[in-house]
Formats: C-alpha cells, sequence, structure tokens
C-alpha cells in the first residue's frame, strides 16, 4: 500500500501540444488532483517535458498548482530515466514508491515506468491520469505496465491508500478534491 512518507508523484508530459490531442478537460483535472493531494500531503513532485521548444510547456492549469522549486525536467528522451542524471535525481529524495501519470501512456509513461521497476522502485500507475491519443495504443501500454509489474491504480484509491483513513488530519482537505 502507498505510504506518503515512502511516495514521490511524478508527472509525465502534460504540456500544450500534447494536451490538445486529447479530452484535456479529464486528463488535467485528474493530475491535478494528484498534484494538489501530493501539494497537501508533502508527497515531493517532479514533472517532465519532452522537448518544450516543439511540444509547449506544462499546461497552466497544472503549473499553476506546483509548489515553488518543484523540478521540471526537460527531455527528449521517451524514458526519463535515460536523462543524464534522472536516476540519482530521483533516487536523492529517498522515496521507493513512484505514483506516475502523464502522457502518453504507451511511450513516455510506458519507458519510464519500465526502467523505474529495472532500477527497483515500486511503480504504481494512476490508469485515469494517463492518455494516448489512441484507445488501442493506451490499452497496450496499460498491460505492458502490468506485465513489467506496475501496480496499475486510479487516482481515488492513491488518494485514499495515501490517507490510509479518516482521522488523518489533512482527510478533509484531501476528500474536499473528489467531492
Amino acid at each position: 500500500m502507498l505510504d506518503t512518507s515512502n511516495s514521490l508523484l511524478l508527472v509525465i508530459d502534460i504540456q500544450d501540444r500534447l494536451v490538445a490531442s486529447l479530452d484535456k478537460d479529464v486528463i488535467v483535472t485528474r493530475v491535478g488532483k494528484l498534484v494538489d493531494a501530493a501539494n497537501i500531503l508533502d508527497v515531493p513532485v517532479v514533472l517532465s517535458e519532452q522537448y518544450p521548444k516543439g511540444l509547449g510547456h506544462t499546461v497552466p492549469l497544472i503549473s499553476s498548482k506546483l509548489k515553488e522549486g518543484t523540478p521540471v525536467v526537460e527531455k527528449t528522451s521517451f524514458s526519463l530515466l535515460r536523462e543524464e542524471g534522472f536516476l540519482d535525481r530521483i533516487k536523492a529524495y529517498g522515496k521507493k514508491q513512484i505514483v506516475i501519470c502523464g502522457i502518453e501512456t504507451h511511450i513516455c509513461v510506458h519507458q519510464t515506468t519500465e526502467e523505474l521497476i529495472n532500477a527497483g522502485f515500486e511503480v504504481v500507475v494512476a490508469k485515469d491520469a494517463c492518455a494516448s491519443r489512441s484507445k488501442y495504443e493506451f490499452k497496450q501500454g496499460i498491460e505492458a505496465m502490468h506485465d513489467n509489474g506496475a501496480k496499475i491504480s486510479c487516482v481515488e484509491i492513491i488518494l485514499f491508500e495515501w490517507l490510509r483513513g479518516a482521522k488523518h488530519p489533512k482527510f478533509k482537505e484531501v476528500q474536499a478534491l473528489i467531492k
């Protein structure tokens, strides 16, 4: 089960041009809930941007939620772990559980997930906060991540695992995100 003291949220490529080709209200809203909950519960957040010169930056509805100093890693590799120094950067947080969400499920989310698992992390994929342009590729990406050892979950399960119970001091704040 997820534990806030051992979790990190990794948001993959929620960028202007990528979001424009999707049902943007759904993906941005769900990713936003994860970011909000992570902020409330002091779970570190790291974002990536795939070739921002061509694909734009993180959409304002997500970037506006980020705490000051939240790392945004520019990348050209599909897997974040292929970017120089990124694995060491993630290890420096001292967290073993990586909650991952983003675009595109079957490319950047999948490749990053596989390499995180190979590096010894427990990866939880927020399926309903991931997207691909094609439903077929989305389904294949989710299946591949599951087959490679990732736990497939959803935003509400993740939030309530982080909380563990209604007596958590931040319960009402996090619960308000899904009402």
